[in-house]
């Protein structure tokens, strides 16, 4: 399998591929598999014919142990800057069986938190000290925890935080950040958001997948899909405080999200979202689905 420099090379001439909009620059494993926000079709359409030219932003991560790495970035369509994600599993040969790219376009977005002027982070991208890494299985599990916190959100905290955890999201610093044009809860840090109860809407987070683990950067990526039914309309917080639903219309995102693990807890989250059909279907999930959702047929 190739070790991490390796996984890192491979990745870099993927994302350059993208850049110079020609497949053939990467080392295809026989059936090899593309998805590019969600849907799956042969590398060469979609993003790699409108790419003009790659950003600056950059931040990668990489599993020798999976064959696996990652690429947080962005480029530009022309006049337009969007943000990515693109991830690779690589065969023990070095050929790329999976790629799977994640494009939020802010002009498609119509929502303020979402940016392609990125900067970079300093405590998403330092290495972590032997002391302050946590296992790959509890890495995991912190951050499956942070979504059984999420979905259905009741105040009720299934992982732990550091107190200095930030979240971006497309770009955005949606934690701590009390900017006029974000939601109220913004302003507050990512356990207190969730100890009250501000995100009792997000009704499933299904399709979940860890496909990466970076232990020496302590970062886990994960994948799925944040669903909305749009029923939840007037709720409660923990403080008794009465709130409305963001979204009173079914709406799902799907996502790749990045979270940093040290002293055993989370201490920074990173997510790039993309607006999806609602329940849209996972090229990549086994079944695609949460069998929570066959519950509610």
């Amino acid at each position: 399998m190739p070790d991490r420099v390796q996984l890192l090379e491979i990745l870099d001439r993927c994302v350059e591929a993208v850049g110079a909009n020609d497949p053939s620059h990467v080392d295809w494993a026989e059936g090899a598999r593309y998805a590019e926000n969600c849907v799956e079709f042969p590398p060469g359409d979609g993003v790699w014919r409108t790419c003009t030219r790659l950003g600056d932003y950059k931040w990668t991560l990489a599993d020798p142990q999976n064959g696996q790495a990652a690429y947080f970035g962005t480029l530009y369509e022309h006049d337009d800057h969007a943000l990515f994600v693109m991830r690779i599993r690589v065969t023990e040969g070095g050929q790329v069986d999976e790629m799977e790219m994640l494009v939020s376009r802010p002009t498609d977005g119509g929502v303020p938190f979402l940016t392609a002027d990125l900067t970079p982070r300093p405590e998403l991208m330092d290495r972590l000290s032997h002391n302050e890494q946590v296992p790959r299985e509890r890495m995991i599990e912190l951050s499956d925890g942070y979504f059984g916190t999420l979905q259905r959100n009741d105040g009720t905290i299934h992982t732990r935080f550091h107190p200095d955890c930030q979240r971006r999201e497309n770009g955005v610093q949606t934690t701590s950040n009390p900017r006029p044009d974000l939601a109220d809860v913004a302003a507050y840090g990512c356990e207190e958001q969730f100890a009250l109860g501000f995100y009792k809407f997000d009704n499933w987070i299904r399709a979940r997948r860890y496909p990466l683990v970076d232990e020496e950067q302590g970062v886990v990526l994960s994948g799925g899909f944040i669903d909305h039914d749009g029923q939840t309309r007037e709720y409660e917080l923990t403080n008794g405080e009465k709130k409305t639903g963001f979204f009173l219309r079914p709406h799902s995102f799907a996502f790749l999200e990045a979270f940093k693990i040290r002293d055993d807890a989370i201490s920074a989250v990173e997510a790039v979202f993309h607006y999806v059909p609602y329940r849209t279907r996972s090229p990549w999930a086994e079944d695609g689905e949460d069998p929570r959702l066959k519950e509610n047929r």
